[in-house]
């Protein structure tokens, strides 16, 4: 009898001390999967916020791969067809021509719809007339999903499509940034972008800062020292 006392006494803080070990275990795993599903980056806009909540929902049920490759997919299909865009902002849009459009929209995302959170996101976004900042929230998603691979945007933006950089300067420009302080030792993700307002010349932004090698602002600075010598 003592002795089985004493095994049991002696067996009890083991389990204990197991129990304790498994429950910690349970504790940090929990912790580590919230931590995963929390967007890497803050992002600010509308665009922003809705991107960050999808990119919330779809961690949170392992559909970060399969969401971004349908949202790459209807990226491609708004960049190449400039009326649809507008189309998705039109306010006199009706719930029967929002029901369409979401219909439309995932015949494109490449069948890569884990768990209809594309058609869900799609959804939501009509119900809140937003459907006209989709593709905003693709490129912000991009975004986000780069910066969780450790990766950091590079939007490199020229003046017209007829400037716009081959892929042999964009990677000399690529490597000669990689080895400045402005890539802060991460992977840098290239994204060339076209905007006719700077007028000539390169404007290249990484995260929070910019290089203004544009002509517009060689414009601007001239036209303030005219300015203020007269």
């Amino acid at each position: 009898m003592l002795a089985r006392q004493l095994v049991s006494g002696v067996a009890r803080p083991a389990q204990v001390q197991k129990r304790n070990a498994v429950a910690q275990s349970v504790r940090l795993y929990a912790q580590a999967s919230i931590a995963d599903t929390k967007p890497p980056i803050p992002l600010y806009g509308i665009d922003g916020t809705y991107a960050s909540a999808l990119y919330t929902a779809a961690a949170k049920t392992s559909a970060l791969d399969s969401t971004s490759r349908a949202l790459a997919s209807l990226s491609d299909v708004l960049k190449k067809d400039v009326k649809l865009p507008i189309i998705l902002s039109a306010p006199s849009l009706s719930p029967e021509d929002k029901s369409q459009i979401i219909q439309e929209l995932q015949k494109h995302t490449g069948g890569a719809d884990k768990g209809d959170t594309i058609k869900n996101f799609l959804q939501t976004l009509a119900d809140n007339n937003r459907l006209g900042i989709l593709e905003g929230v693709c490129g912000k998603f991009a975004e986000l999903v780069g910066a969780a691979k450790g990766e950091v945007e590079m939007v490199v933006t020229s003046a017209a499509v007829e400037q716009k950089l081959d892929p042999k300067t964009l990677q000399r420009l690529e490597t000669a940034v990689a080895k400045s302080e402005y890539s802060q030792g991460k992977k840098l993700k290239v994204v060339p972008k076209v905007n006719p307002d700077i007028m000539g010349g390169l404007v290249v932004e990484i995260a929070d800062r910019t290089i203004d090698l544009s002509v517009s602002s060689k414009v601007s600075r001239m036209n303030k020292l005219l300015t203020d010598a007269l």
